[in-house]
């Protein structure tokens, strides 16, 4: 079990992970569809997942989405590395009704982030930018490459939860253990 807090200003983060969970989520950050998209996550990962922020969101919900990205990358890198024996790259297509979002991702030790969604508008009380914040801060943090491309869609709603669920499940599988794989997958020998 891995736990983070953050205390800062605008926000204040508890957090505690499990990698090897059932993908059971207790979320309360005051965003209900940051809410949402944070227990669909930890669900499709298979991450025990449990976070409360108290940010300000009376201003907006930039800094609580973007510190939750920061601490929940920070304890999944903690989490992570250095691995060994997993599979290490990992490309997965989520799909809800007409939009379908694809997540390649490599466990790589450097962030990278590539971010086609185009989004704007609420969702909710979610502003649908944020989307990008939250992953970017995410996968800075995390030390990974990942590419999040829309490949078609039109509800903003059905493209942020996709998104969501494929990097989840892209995460799980390139995490997933490789018998074969013997020690750091790299040709490096380090990551």
């Amino acid at each position: 079990m891995i736990t983070k807090e953050r205390k800062t200003k605008e926000t204040d983060i508890k957090l505690k992970l499990s990698l090897k969970g059932n993908g059971e989520a207790k979320i309360a950050t005051r965003i209900g569809f940051f809410d949402h998209m944070l227990e669909a996550f930890a669900k499709h990962s298979l991450i025990d997942l449990e976070l409360e922020c108290q940010g300000d969101i009376h201003i907006d919900g930039h800094h609580t989405v973007e510190d939750v990205g920061i601490v929940l990358g920070a304890a999944l890198a903690e989490a992570i590395f250095p691995p060994s024996g997993i599979e290490r790259f990992a490309d997965r297509i989520a799909v809800l009704d007409e939009a379908a979002v694809q997540c390649a991702i490599d466990v790589s030790g450097r962030p990278f982030l590539s971010f086609d969604l185009p989004l704007d508008g609420m969702i909710g009380d979610f502003d649908a930018q944020l989307a990008e914040e939250f992953f970017r801060a995410l996968i800075a943090n995390m030390r990974i490459s990942a590419h999040i491309t829309l490949l078609r869609g039109g509800n903003r709603h059905h493209i942020v939860e996709a998104a969501f669920k494929a990097f989840a499940i892209a995460l799980r599988s390139a995490l997933a253990p490789n018998a074969r794989v013997r020690g750091v997958p790299s040709t490096k020998g380090a990551l």
